[in-house]
């Protein structure tokens, strides 16, 4: 009976996501204004663990739908926004940032404001470390600090 029940334990626990190989800094959540039908949030995602993990997917009850977002610029030049399917790599022992004119998770048909200094509650998938729900600032007056937007508006 002990030997099962250890057998039992055993795998639960390999079973079980690893997810303090990721952690997630620096989050935060805009939208335009407080009658903005979309919005998005930005953060830097860590992976400690010793191989890549890949970002596939996010959701939330703030918005109808969640979708990864990138910029690419078309032919002339032009920034455009696009859903990446594959999701985002996290190397092992790195980061991969999400950062405004860049990549981002993308809120579209926003379910309430996003109010500032409130929270928005968001489940992140990986590919291994499996879900981590983060509780993500909303912060209306950051400015952007790199990126393509910090570079237009120079």
């Amino acid at each position: 009976m002990k030997s099962l029940i250890l057998a039992g334990a055993a795998a639960l626990a390999l079973s079980t996501p690893a997810l303090a190989d990721i952690a997630v800094h620096d989050a935060y959540a805009r939208s335009a204004m407080a009658s903005a039908k979309t919005g998005a949030a930005f953060m830097v995602i860590e992976n400690t663990g010793d191989s890549d993990d890949r970002l596939v997917s996010a959701t939330s009850d703030a918005a109808m739908k969640v979708e990864l977002h990138t910029h690419v610029a078309d032919g002339n030049g032009v920034m455009k926004m696009m859903e990446v399917e594959e999701g985002f790599v996290i190397p092992a022992n790195g980061q991969h940032a999400l950062a405004r004119g860049g990549d981002h998770v993308m809120f579209m048909g926003l379910t309430g404001p996003f109010v500032q200094d409130e929270t928005v509650t968001v489940t992140l998938t990986f590919e291994n470390a499996g879900e981590m729900v983060v509780e993500i600032p909303v912060d209306l007056e950051r400015q952007p600090t790199h990126g393509a937007m910090n570079k237009m508006s120079n």
